[in-house]
């Protein structure tokens, strides 16, 4: 028995019909019939039940799904790693940054790693911190930039930014004047706000309910630098992370602390715990700490 007859097996099981498995996989039905009933030989048991126009797993055919799933991702991240050495550190690796966090972080680390391997490309996907992270279980993405805390059973992270937001108002805001400003303060004001695909999103709005009140919500965008202008228009406040506000014109808006309560900005790389992690993505994350100084 070898791992090609675990994949015919898996794909019997996975299409509960000879024949379809073996479209799937491009060879003959008396092929695919043939590895299994090795298997079965071998092993000395029934994997399927073959009675009805569907083929069902025996209670022995799904003890050894599991393990020949198990065997078969093994055997490919086994694969994948010797890739990496055959190919001479050749690749791509997939990002996922949010729209605001990108420019101010990245490029640097970019550029020198793109110096160093120029036979790796990098993908950058533009999206809210709640799809990234999607994306990254999914394993549409390799790595992401969320917002922290993530659930730490799922990922592996680091974080590389700790802020809290701030308030921005127009200059003739009554709380413009202000030194510190306390959410409850906010409850009669109209908010521009981040989409809903980004985390802030639903945290503005947990931590204004708690204030006990719901924010009227005007306009909502995922660019930094239109919500600050909507403020400068006087069309309403925002709550932006303090990297964001030291970026605007303080002669066109006003930048108050906001405390009771401080609301973190907590930045992060994450990546899944149980998937293969590629030559390249491991080298972008040694280079972000680096650059971030960062300690592991």
């Amino acid at each position: 028995m070898d791992i090609q007859h675990l994949k015919y097996f898996v794909a019997v099981a996975r299409e509960g019909n000879f024949t379809r498995a073996a479209n799937k996989l491009y060879v003959t039905q008396p092929t695919i019939s043939k590895m299994v009933r090795n298997i079965e030989e071998e092993l000395g048991v029934t994997l399927f039940d073959r009675s009805g126009k569907q083929v069902k797993l025996t209670d022995a055919g799904e003890i050894i799904l599991v393990q020949a799933q198990n065997i078969i991702k093994s055997f490919q991240n086994l694969s994948a790693e010797l890739d990496d050495l055959m190919n001479l550190k050749k690749g791509s690796i997939h990002i996922g940054l949010p729209p605001m966090v990108g420019s101010r972080y990245f490029p640097n680390v970019i550029q020198a790693f793109h110096q160093d391997y120029p036979n790796i490309s990098i993908q950058l996907v533009e999206d809210g911190a709640v799809k990234i992270e999607e994306d990254v279980q999914n394993g549409t993405l390799d790595l992401g930039v969320v917002v922290l805390p993530v659930n730490q059973e799922r990922f592996h992270s680091f974080s590389f930014v700790n802020e809290r937001l701030m308030l921005l108002a127009h200059p003739n805001h009554p709380l413009s004047q202000k030194e510190v400003v306390q959410l409850a303060e906010l409850e009669k004001e109209s908010f521009v706000f981040f989409r809903r695909d980004f985390t802030l999103h639903d945290r503005i709005i947990t931590e204004c309910v708690r204030a006990g009140f719901h924010p009227n919500i005007i306009c909502e965008s995922s660019q930094w630098d239109l919500i600050s202008e909507m403020v400068v228009a006087n069309l309403g406040i925002a709550l932006l992370p303090e990297t964001i506000c030291r970026q605007v014109n303080e002669d066109q808006v006003a930048v108050i602390p906001l405390i009771e309560p401080v609301i973190p900005w907590h930045l992060g790389i994450i990546w899944r715990k149980d998937r293969y992690l590629s030559f390249a993505a491991r080298e972008w994350i040694r280079y972000t700490k680096r650059f971030m100084g960062i300690e592991d």
